[in-house]
């Protein structure tokens, strides 16, 4: 989940600037759940391991350390899938907002290197190149 969440964060965004661009990521609940699910944290460092992505040497314990790893309650797979469908709830109206404004674009996707040469083509056609000062 990124920002604003809430419509009352959007409305408070509104107070502070102007936004031209928003961009809604649309990944299956299932993918989600799983990757949330999948999360196991060293309470005494908060080294945080993904077991799909950044999974430990040894399963269950930190690299470090050897201490055994934890999953947090709000990672459990049922806390999980009661987190996203209760943001899901309070961001549907930010979703209507901004589309109702003409500035929300939707990216559908299960993995970062699929979606994001859209979203960075998008970018690119609204932000300037910097320069360096060589450039110049």
């Amino acid at each position: 989940p990124g920002f604003p969440r809430t419509l009352g964060q959007a409305k408070a965004l509104d107070g502070i600037c102007e936004l031209d661009l928003v961009i809604s990521l649309n990944i299956p609940f299932e993918t989600l759940k799983d990757r949330l699910s999948a999360r196991w944290v060293h309470p005494a460092s908060g080294r945080v391991y993904n077991m799909d992505f950044n999974p430990p040497h040894t399963q269950g314990v930190d690299d470090l350390t050897g201490e055994p790893l934890v999953q947090r309650e709000d990672d459990r797979p049922e806390a999980v899938a009661a987190r996203l469908r209760k943001y899901k709830d309070a961001a549907k109206p930010v979703i209507e907002l901004y589309k109702s404004r003409g500035i929300l674009h939707s990216f559908s996707g299960t993995e970062t290197n699929k979606i994001w040469p859209y979203v960075y083509t998008l970018l690119s056609s609204r932000i300037p190149p910097i320069l360096s000062d060589e450039e110049h």
